[in-house]
């Protein structure tokens, strides 16, 4: 066990906003944390006042956001409406889906589709409209720049200061103080280094506001390259290819071609909750054995039906005799130039004979993945308290809670980055719900209530 430095770490004076202790404040309102907050409301609603959980949650945007910049019309969810935000925790409960679809008129016309996946705009419609329900739970514009722990007179770290900025005073901050923590602030973009994102290098999150505006602007675009394998690699070929009927789109990765997606029912058990207990309580060359058995359900591959659409694009532009979508399968991009016209020089390597050639283009995008979000630069001086393992990750018990020294009472709950401990839905939706569950029932524990 590795204890890390922070015992000696400072009492900080209550900020403006502190006077209030809430029992659980969540940091970052995307689905897991909504999901935790309609497993809290839930359950308050059916209690009196004194006996009920004092949540509240911070979230930076200004409004619900999941993933808009790749809202595609026509793109569908890879997880069964099922695993919504409350069905494999309360089948009864009316934030489901089907709940939500029978409010706007569509539950019957959904069902007469006969599919299990929703499209990802209508999800997206449903998280929206799950969160404005428990909007009283929320502060949006909240950015969280600090967490600090606060000592009472035994030394004991009861509970956090969470300070962000104050949205309505520039340059002022709030502070809130929690028992416990509840951290979901999802993954960030990630790009390979040294690349700098600008109007003609993007990374694949920002596609369709920079579609549009691409649009507006009346730019023209003869050519964009698209970095990745992935699905979302593949999804922005696609949109691309169908949003610049003019445009050549070239497809540049280090695989012969797409992988597909594996969703056979066995392979998706690894997506079980149950499989989680098994993750969790294996040893460690076990996990990595689990984690690297199923990646294909997940990591760097694509939809069947995707797939085998790009393909028949393609033949069918080969049979009329004009290429627009090029596939520059077992390459890498090795150099991008930005020219005085505004164009892009992209240096691309074909891996088997190191032979290269230069793509003239306006538009690079990187559709290179997400990757978890730096917790010790976010939780600051109460990264100290928490245990890490023999690889400097973050200790974390069944329960989602990190493991914290000795002379700490207070929680922090992790809602990803938890694939070390918790396996391949750390990230994704499957678990959502039961994870939720989890998480409030320790809540609850920990205070001596029952559900």
């Amino acid at each position: 066990m590795w204890l890390p430095e922070g015992g000696d770490v400072t009492v900080k004076p209550p900020q403006l906003g502190s006077d209030t202790t809430h029992d659980v404040l969540g940091i970052g309102f995307g689905p897991s944390n909504l999901a935790l907050a309609i497993a809290i409301e839930e359950r308050n609603a059916q209690l009196p006042c004194e006996q009920r959980l004092d949540a509240l949650f911070l979230e930076r945007q200004p409004r619900f956001g999941w993933h808009r910049g790749m809202l595609i019309d026509d793109a569908t969810m890879q997880v069964s409406f099922l695993k919504d935000l409350v069905t494999l925790r309360n089948p009864a409960s009316d934030f489901s889906f089907l709940c939500f679809l029978r409010e706007r008129g569509r539950l019957v016309d959904f069902l007469n589709q006969k599919t299990l996946f929703p499209l990802r705009v209508e999800f997206h419609e449903y998280f929206e409209w799950a969160a404005e329900r428990v909007r009283h739970l929320v502060s949006y514009s909240h950015h969280v720049v600090a967490v600090d722990p606060v000592r009472d007179e035994s030394g004991t770290v009861t509970c956090f200061d969470v300070v962000c900025r104050d949205p309505a005073r520039p340059g002022r901050t709030l502070t809130r103080r929690a028992r416990d923590l509840s951290v979901a602030v999802g993954l960030e973009p990630h790009v390979p280094p040294g690349i700098e994102l600008s109007e003609r290098v993007w990374h694949n999150s920002e596609l369709l506001p920079r579609v549009a505006e691409l649009a507006t602007e009346g730019r023209p675009v003869r050519r964009a390259v698209v970095i990745g394998a992935g699905q979302s690699a593949a999804e922005t070929v696609d949109y691309l290819h169908r949003s610049f009927p003019e445009a050549e789109i070239c497809a540049v990765f280090a695989k012969y071609g797409y992988t597909p997606a594996d969703d056979s029912p066995f392979a998706n058990r690894i997506f079980d909750p149950e499989a989680v207990d098994v993750y969790f309580a294996s040893p460690s060359e076990v996990k990595q054995s689990l984690f690297d058995y199923h990646r294909s359900t997940n990591y760097s591959v694509v939809d069947m039906e995707l797939i085998e659409s790009l393909y028949a694009t393609s033949y069918r532009e080969k049979v009329a005799g004009r290429e627009r979508l090029r596939f520059l399968n077992v390459s890498r991009v090795r150099d991008v130039r930005q020219r005085t016209d505004g164009s892009l020089g992209i240096a691309v390597e074909f891996l088997p004979t190191g032979e290269e050639q230069v793509l003239d283009a306006d538009l690079l995008v990187h559709a290179t993945g997400y990757r978890p979000r730096d917790l010790t630069a976010l939780l600051g001086e109460a990264a100290k308290v928490c245990l890490r393992d023999d690889g400097d990750a973050i200790r974390v018990t069944r329960d989602h809670r990190v493991e914290t020294a000795p002379d700490v009472a207070a929680g922090i709950y992790l809602q990803g980055g938890t694939e070390h401990t918790h396996g391949l839905t750390s990230t994704l939706l499957s678990t959502t719900a039961v994870r939720a569950a989890e998480i409030h029932r320790s809540l609850l524990d920990r205070r001596g209530a029952s559900l």
